[in-house]
């Protein structure tokens, strides 16, 4: 009998620490599903010849988790459609219906009724000569504020520009247009630099958040991680010179402590993600800063730095701005 127990007990924790794992996937999955605020699109829903999207957490849950979505309680459910505001997103998305590219992004700010109070509109570069540029944010709020700025670049340059971004948001159906869509594992990967070398050598202008995320907190301050050497390399590649610009604003104390609670338990996926919604929606109604930096001519990235430290460099240009007279 002692044997036929000792038999029997690794199946069982196997199991259940297969379920475990199972349903760990499932609200990892969840999570990147509601990436960048309104990325919690899953399915598209004809709405007579308009495609609309709409959020449905429990049909997000019973695609990434399979038959252990049925384990997850209702109020947790309940609450999960609250934090991404799910019936709020589905109504605008019906709302807008098929709108697109920088129309979509106009519309977006005005729902969100962003006040939007730029400095430096003279800095952007005339592209009538054909020159094209790279613009490079910090990325305070995870998601308004790239909508913003593409709002206030797109209208300048008469939708002449193209976010690289996560590939999730290629579901967003007002985005996609203005996306190259960018990721770093899985299959699509393969083409990561076929696709940084597309949008480069386009005729548009590209808008980069060299964070690669939110930006957190650290010490009471509230600033990006450090900036990848990408933009530095294509810019100089191509000819383009870099626009710095910088974006007020930052997010709740609980996103904050959210990323540094993962941080120091060691939580591989981003669970502030989740919450970025939420971030969004408590950030209506505000006043942000946008000041916009005179353009650096791609020949200053000589060798006297390594690719790296002029990212670095050009990071805090950025956070200088808001300082200059």
């Amino acid at each position: 009998m002692t044997q036929s127990r000792g038999r029997k007990r690794p199946r069982l924790c196997a199991k259940s620490q297969g379920g475990a794992e199972n349903l760990r996937r499932g609200i990892g999955a969840l999570v990147e599903n509601v990436y960048f605020c309104k990325n919690i699109v899953e399915k598209p829903l004809a709405m007579t010849d308009k495609k609309v999207f709409k959020i449905d957490i429990d049909a997000i849950l019973d695609a990434k988790a399979g038959s252990k979505a049925r384990f997850v309680p209702g109020f947790v459910r309940s609450w999960l459609k609250r934090i991404v505001h799910q019936d709020e997103i589905n109504e605008y998305m019906t709302e807008v219906g098929d709108l697109q590219g920088v129309p979509w992004l106009d519309s977006t700010v005005r729902y969100l009724d962003m006040q939007l109070d730029i400095h430096g509109m003279e800095n952007l570069p005339d592209d009538s000569d054909g020159r094209r540029y790279t613009f490079v944010s910090c990325h305070p709020l995870g998601g308004a504020d790239g909508i913003a700025l593409g709002h206030i670049l797109g209208n300048h340059y008469d939708g002449r520009i193209r976010y690289l971004v996560n590939d999730l948001l290629m579901n967003l159906h007002g985005l996609a247009p203005l996306c190259v869509p960018i990721n770093k594992t899985g299959k699509q990967s393969r083409d990561l630099p076929r696709l940084i070398d597309a949008a480069f050598q386009s005729a548009n202008h590209v808008i980069m958040f060299p964070a690669g995320l939110c930006s957190r907190r650290h010490n009471g301050v509230v600033s990006d991680l450090p900036w990848n050497k990408t933009f530095i390399l294509k810019s100089i590649e191509t000819h383009r010179d870099v626009v710095p610009i910088h974006f007020s604003g930052q997010n709740s104390d609980r996103f904050y402590r959210i990323c540094n609670w993962c941080s120091r338990l060691g939580i591989k996926f981003n669970l502030a993600m989740l919450f970025l919604a939420d971030e969004m929606f408590l950030n209506r109604h505000k006043q942000f800063s946008v000041h916009i930096g005179k353009p650096i001519p791609y020949t200053t990235f000589d060798h006297s730095r390594r690719p790296a430290e002029w990212a670095a460099w050009v990071r805090d240009c950025v956070y200088e701005l808001p300082t200059q007279p």
